[in-house]
């Protein structure tokens, strides 16, 4: 008789140290929190308006500007709501007219959805592909802004950043790096705007976006401002960028989440940068997509090698495997968050390799995965 899911308990030998791999929130550092706790005393319960926070704010916008090596000129903006409120925000004051997007799953989609529906913007350009793939921005003199993901979280998908050829001086680049910002390579000359939030490769939670910003898209956000449009201050950019040239936020932010954010780019730039993270990715993505294809019974979702995610993978499994009961399996041993995205609909599993994440418990994963599927 089959087992139930539940039942199956994994050697210990092959148990990860770490059994965390959500593609967001993320695992968070053990010793992120060990330092969060030291810290309390003095930094959690006090004003966001006042030196002990607002040194925090300027450890991050430095470090962040420090680990993207933004070119002089550059700025980095940021403000409550994550990603969702950052969409509301560019639709109000980033977009003049105009947005291209490239859709290729459920959160490039959302952006472009917000954008029809703003009254004072026309439609939007939408450049759209099947799931597992993606599509490529074409320069189009309509536009004012070209709007896609660098990681389309949903399904897997990695797509190299580069501004349209074609693309004018007055075209902004905005880019969503909220699942790719920290764990891949980019070059910040290549885009306008590169947005995140910090619950997945910044091993910190959410509440939170931030945006490097170039001059020309500082610039387009003041003269928006200054042109009149009506935008809610909570989701004005030209007091995020005022308040943020202050090293604070327009309303108090979630301080634990600031802080979680300050230690893990820290962390990133101690080791070595960006290009030390995404190594670290590089080497998950390798063990985990070389199982993948090694295995008789699970492939990579993503078809291209090149397109595949070095952040967030994506496994198809084939008919003989439940992934969803596999998925069960691996919650009730303490591996979790491996399900897949609820939307896409395919027996797969979504498997998180931040780069908090230890290439060493990947490798685990691989093994305890072949040891359920043995046995379901």
């Amino acid at each position: 008789m089959t087992p139930e899911p539940s039942d199956l308990v994994l050697p210990p030998a092959l148990l990860p140290g770490d059994g965390r791999f959500g593609s967001g929130p993320s695992k968070v550092r053990n010793e992120a929190m060990t330092a969060l706790a030291e810290a309390a005393p003095d930094f959690m319960g006090t004003s966001h308006r006042r030196p002990t926070v607002k040194s925090v704010v300027r450890r991050v916008r430095e470090g962040i500007a420090d680990l993207f090596q933004l070119p002089d000129g550059y700025e980095v903006l940021i403000g409550n709501g994550g990603t969702t409120a950052f969409w509301d925000s560019a639709a109000l004051g980033l977009i003049e007219r105009r947005s291209q997007h490239l859709v290729f799953g459920e959160f490039s989609s959302k952006f472009a959805a917000v954008t029809r529906a703003a009254p004072h913007l026309e439609d939007p350009e939408v450049i759209e592909s099947a799931t597992g793939t993606h599509p490529l921005p074409h320069a189009n003199p309509d536009v004012d802004a070209y709007c896609f993901p660098h990681n389309e979280t949903s399904t897997g998908v990695m797509l190299d950043v580069r501004r349209p050829d074609g693309a004018t001086t007055d075209q902004l680049v905005l880019v969503d790096a909220t699942s790719a910002a920290g764990g891949l390579r980019f070059d910040p000359t290549e885009l306008d705007v590169y947005y995140f939030a910090p619950q997945k490769s910044f091993a910190s939670d959410g509440g939170l976006w931030l945006a490097a910003c170039s001059p020309a898209a500082s610039a387009r956000i003041e003269q928006i401002h200054g042109a009149g449009r009506w935008v809610p201050p909570s989701l004005d950019l030209a007091i995020a960028l005022e308040q943020s040239r202050l090293d604070q936020t327009y309303n108090t932010p979630a301080l634990a989440t600031l802080f979680l954010l300050a230690h893990t780019i820290d962390w990133m730039r101690a080791e070595g940068g960006l290009e030390w993270s995404a190594s670290r990715c590089d080497r998950s993505a390798e063990i985990l997509y070389g199982w993948a294809e090694a295995s008789p019974v699970a492939t990579p979702f993503v078809e291209k090698p090149a397109e595949r995610s070095h952040v967030t993978a994506t496994i198809d499994f084939n008919e003989t495997v439940d992934a969803a009961a596999l998925a069960q399996a691996l919650r009730a041993n303490g591996i979790l968050d491996t399900e897949p995205y609820r939307k896409l609909g395919r027996n797969q599993l979504r498997i998180g390799i931040f780069p908090a994440v230890e290439s060493d418990d990947v490798a685990a994963l691989t093994q305890a995965i072949d040891w359920l599927v043995e046995r379901l």
